[in-house]
């Protein structure tokens, strides 16, 4: 349904363009690079071995580990919101030791 002069211009197109071509040789070295690095990739990245008990970590286990880690993050701030609420009052500059940060794992 295009216009004459689209189709005219079309047919020149089609008419010039070098036809497509794939070397078999060419083909055949493609995928053997491709198998070859997916065995590599296998080697460096390693499947992780299939859990035993597929069952998921139940909510009340989740919710206990996070309930523990809030509680630890608490704890760990405490101390210096108290040192940097005497230090507002007494008008200087709170100086309280920088504690690592610990990891934290996700499920």
């Amino acid at each position: 349904m295009a216009c004459p002069g689209y189709q005219t211009a079309l047919a020149a197109h089609r008419a010039v363009a070098p036809e497509r071509w794939s070397d078999p040789a060419i083909a055949e070295a493609v995928e053997r690079q491709t198998r070859a690095m997916r065995e590599l990739s296998l080697q460096a990245f390693p499947e992780p071995d299939a859990v035993l008990d597929d069952a998921p970590a139940s909510f009340e286990q989740a919710r206990a580990r996070r309930r523990q880690e809030a509680a630890a993050s608490g704890v760990a701030a405490l101390p210096r919101a108290r040192a940097e609420r005497a230090a507002r009052q007494a008008g200087t500059q709170a100086v309280v030791p920088q504690q690592p940060a610990a990891l934290r794992t996700t499920a």
